[in-house]
């Protein structure tokens, strides 16, 4: 197929609802990974918590926003994606102007009689409830608003945009920290998805297939949930998959701690967490390109190991120059498995059950970060500030990655030929 006919491919293969909300998206991920960024020194170095609360506190935050679009798919499914956009993007510009203000004035008489990490861990919570509708929106709407001769590229600048936003919210992050106080990153992140709020009212319209099938009531949506949760060949491929998003979210929960306290304590983490995000956004297309003849499941094991073999470089090179080369190689991991992983799921949901699926594509995510949370605090503190050999820490997060690359392999092997590829 020639360029010409592949843009004219891309041009009439979207409908505006598509563009939309994955611009959107670019502006909510910028508002997410601006307060991740800052999230880990802030608890640990503003508000004093140890490593490993602080680690179990940053997981926490990543896990509900990832954990909840698994019950938040179904309610878009019934909402319908434009009501549950607008809701979600209200609901998040409210959670993180709080977030910002924990130290305000008028919350004082709550700090005197709440403990703090009662306190911190209520409003760490409050960005889950719109991202449990955002996410499913989106990549539901890329489903319905994508023509099939299309929709894998959809897939690929959905995940670019994605890593726009991921790569802006750190900088974002970096330059209001470096200007202004720390809670100002979050009342800038409550402005972003403020914004959308009112650009989904504005321009998004619900997107509609003639042959679909709309799910008519909330029972039948419980009965896709429950149809989802009881395929256990589904359930056990999620659940291995987790191992992969351990490995990953340690670059936010514990990668700035150790950076700051073994590496260079002078050196910008928020910036230095662009490096992924940056290399996703270059490469994404055309990676896309290369692996687009490689089975979708395929890509996805050689993804998961290229990414837990990354930090293999840190251990050998424990230097700035060394935590940005692995950041690059975790990215090329990242990018190999992620467009591909969300298309594999896509085609296995049934008509009108699209937000329900994509939902659950979200789990591994959040599990993998409420564990990867309280396991890296762990290891953080366990050989940081116990044993004196922080690095062994990513030995043990390298083997959890090549291990869940294994089990992945095995599933492929031995479990998914029942079902087809």
């Amino acid at each position: 197929m020639s360029f010409v006919q592949r843009w004219h491919d891309i041009r009439v293969g979207f409908e505006r609802p598509f563009w939309v909300a994955n611009i959107s998206e670019l502006f909510e991920r910028l508002s997410y990974y601006a307060a991740f960024a800052s999230l880990a020194r802030y608890l640990h170095e503003v508000l004093h918590f140890p490593t490993e609360q602080t680690g179990t506190l940053t997981g926490f935050f990543g896990g509900l926003v990832w954990f909840l679009p698994v019950f938040g798919g179904t309610l878009a499914d019934r909402m319908g994606f434009r009501r549950a956009l607008s809701f979600a993007y209200l609901i998040l510009s409210c959670a993180y102007f709080l977030l910002g203000s924990l130290g305000a004035p008028w919350l004082a008489p709550v700090r005197d009689t709440v403990p703090l990490v009662v306190l911190v861990a209520f409003v760490l919570a409050l960005p889950a409830l719109g991202v449990a509708l955002v996410k499913p929106s989106v990549v539901g709407t890329t489903a319905r608003a994508s023509k099939e001769n299309v929709r894998s590229i959809g897939y690929s600048i959905y995940y670019t945009l994605v890593n726009i936003g991921g790569a802006a919210g750190p900088y974002v992050a970096s330059y209001v920290h470096q200007r202004l106080r720390v809670e100002n990153v979050f009342r800038v992140a409550a402005l972003s998805v403020f914004l959308m709020f009112i650009a989904v009212l504005l321009f998004f319209r619900e997107p509609r297939r003639s042959e679909e099938v709309q799910t008519a009531s909330l029972a039948q949506a419980a009965r896709n949930f429950w149809t989802v949760i009881t395929n256990p060949r589904f359930m056990l491929f999620l659940l291995i998959f987790t191992g992969y998003w351990i490995v990953y979210w340690q670059e936010f929960i514990t990668l700035p701690i150790y950076v700051h306290d073994y590496i260079n304590p002078n050196t910008d983490t928020e910036l230095l967490l662009v490096t992924g995000p940056l290399v996703v956004i270059a490469l994404t297309l055309a990676i896309n390109i290369v692996t687009q003849r490689i089975r979708a499941f395929s890509a996805i094991i050689i993804g998961t190991l290229v990414t837990a073999l990354a930090w293999i470089i840190l251990i050998v090179r424990p230097t700035v120059t060394g935590v940005i080369l692995t950041l690059v190689a975790v990215a090329l991991g990242e990018i190999t498995q992620s467009p591909r992983y969300y298309e594999y799921i896509s085609r296995l949901a049934p008509s009108g059950q699209q937000g329900t699926y994509m939902g659950f594509a979200f789990l591994p995510l959040g599990i993998g970060s409420l564990i990867g949370g309280n396991f890296g605090g762990f290891l953080i503190h366990h050989y940081g500030e116990v044993q004196h050999q922080p690095g062994m820490m990513w030995v043990v997060i390298t083997a959890i990655g090549v291990l869940t690359a294994l089990l992945l392999w095995m599933y492929d092997k031995f479990v998914l030929p029942k079902e087809g590829s």
